[in-house]
């Protein structure tokens, strides 16, 4: 299934570094990259967090979302990670794409413009009706928590 996701420029992004693209045929995310406009880099602390630009708008189609996932070279090499992972944008949305990097490493982590940063899944969404019961179903599991089913 192809969806289009349309995209902006943000008035001083730098356009070269392309739309989000995804590296591999079979990949399911496709990378997104730092755009900086006032910085060539931004260095994160141990524990740091920070919202990184992409330089990018875009219009989601309705019924879909974009998730935004960590790439896991920046977290098994560095530590660095999403601080809310997945993000979701919503498909009313047409703000500003930004992500918010959290260095969970020991070392200070530099993000440079053009690198790539977090990838972006799209997604299709299925609202639910909410509503309020006297009783639940029963399961086999029923009430069993954390830990209920096992090793």
């Amino acid at each position: 299934m192809t969806v289009e996701i349309q995209f902006q420029w943000e008035a001083d992004a730098d356009q070269s570094l392309g739309l989000p693209s995804y590296e591999t045929a079979g990949a399911a995310g496709a990378d997104l990259r730092a755009n900086f406009v006032d910085q060539a880099a931004l260095t994160l602390t141990p524990f740091g967090r920070a919202l990184v630009p992409t330089g990018l708008r875009m219009a989601i189609p309705s019924g879909f979302e974009v998730q935004i996932r960590p790439r896991s070279g920046l977290a098994l090499k560095h530590g660095v990670t999403l601080a809310n992972a997945p993000g979701t944008i919503d498909s009313d949305y047409r703000g500003p794409l930004g992500v918010i990097l959290i260095n969970l490493g020991e070392s200070e982590f530099t993000v440079t413009h053009g690198m790539r940063i977090a990838q972006m899944v799209v997604a299709p969404v299925v609202q639910a009706n909410f509503d309020v019961v006297k009783t639940l179903t029963d399961t086999a599991r029923g009430a069993g928590g954390f830990g209920s089913t096992g090793q």
